[in-house]
C-alpha cells in the first residue's frame, strides 16, 4: 500500500534525528500527552476541551463546571501513557499482566479496574455482540500468545490489528477503547513510529472503521491509523527543522 511506503520514508527521516534533542523530546512528550489524552477520552464522552486537559495535566488546576470524573479520566490516562512509554523502552513481550496494568491505570478508582468483565455486552449503536464474558479469560490468553509472536506485517498494520483485536474481545467493563489505543501506540513506539492520535472529531468514522474491521474489512481502520501516524511524523520533522 502506497501510504505504508510513504510512512517508511518518513520513518527513515525520523531515524536521522535520533537521538532526538532532549528539549525537543520533552516538548513532543508534553504535546502528545495532552493531545492523545484529550482525544482518547473525548471519544469516550469526556467533556474537557484540549486546552482544559492541558491545564489539568500541566497546572493541576480543576476546571469549574466540569465533573470530578472528567478530571480523573484525563489524569489517569496520562499516567497510563507514562507507563506505556516505559514499556516501550524495553523489548520484553507484552502479556495479559501489562494489559491489565494499563487498564488499572486508565480506570483507577473504579471497582472494575484491572478486572475482566463478568457480564455480556452488545456494542452501542450496532447489533454486534461481543464474546460471552465466560470466554474472555481464554480469549485474552490467546491474545497474549498472539502478541508474543513475530508479526511479518508492516508495524502500522500490526498496531492496527492489536487495537482491533482488543476492542473486539472487549475484555473490560469500561475503558476498552482507551486501552486499545494505548496498546496500539505501544507497538508503534517500540517499532520507531510516532504516536497515532485518533481525533475525537473523527469519532463517527473511527467507529465505522472498527465495525468494518469486525465485519472482515480491515482497510478503513488501517488507513485511519496510518494517516494519524503520517500526520505525527510530518509534524515532528517540521518541529525538528525549526
Amino acid at each position: 500500500m502506497d501510504i505504508l511506503q510513504h510512512l517508511d520514508r518518513l520513518k527513515a527521516q525520523l531515524d536521522t534525528l535520533r537521538p532526538i534533542d532532549p528539549d525537543l523530546l520533552k516538548n513532543l512528550q508534553e504535546l502528545y500527552t495532552v493531545r492523545l489524552t484529550y482525544n482518547s477520552t473525548a471519544i469516550e464522552g469526556n467533556t474537557l476541551t484540549e486546552t482544559e486537559t492541558q491545564i489539568v495535566l500541566e497546572k493541576g488546576i480543576t476546571i469549574g463546571g466540569k465533573s470530578l470524573q472528567d478530571h480523573l479520566e484525563v489524569i489517569n490516562h496520562a499516567e497510563a501513557l507514562d507507563f506505556v512509554r516505559n514499556l516501550a523502552r524495553d523489548n520484553t513481550p507484552i502479556t495479559e499482566w501489562e494489559i491489565r496494568q494499563i487498564h488499572s491505570l486508565v480506570c483507577k478508582g473504579d471497582s472494575h479496574a484491572g478486572a475482566y468483565r463478568t457480564v455480556n455486552v452488545i456494542a452501542a449503536g450496532t447489533n454486534y455482540r461481543y464474546p460471552d464474558a465466560i470466554k474472555v479469560p481464554d480469549l485474552m490468553t490467546d491474545f497474549g500468545n498472539w502478541l508474543a509472536q513475530y508479526h511479518p506485517l508492516h508495524p502500522v498494520e500490526t498496531a492496527t490489528e492489536i487495537h482491533a483485536r482488543l476492542v473486539t474481545i472487549h475484555p473490560f467493563t469500561d475503558g476498552n477503547g482507551r486501552v486499545a489505543r494505548l496498546l496500539m501506540n505501544l507497538h508503534l513506539l517500540r517499532t520507531g513510529y510516532p504516536i497515532a492520535v485518533v481525533q475525537a472529531a473523527d469519532r463517527a468514522a473511527y467507529i465505522d472503521a472498527v465495525v468494518a474491521w469486525q465485519a472482515g474489512n480491515p482497510e478503513p481502520l488501517m488507513l485511519m491509523v496510518a494517516n494519524c501516524v503520517k500526520a505525527a511524523a510530518i509534524e515532528i520533522l517540521s518541529l525538528a527543522d525549526n
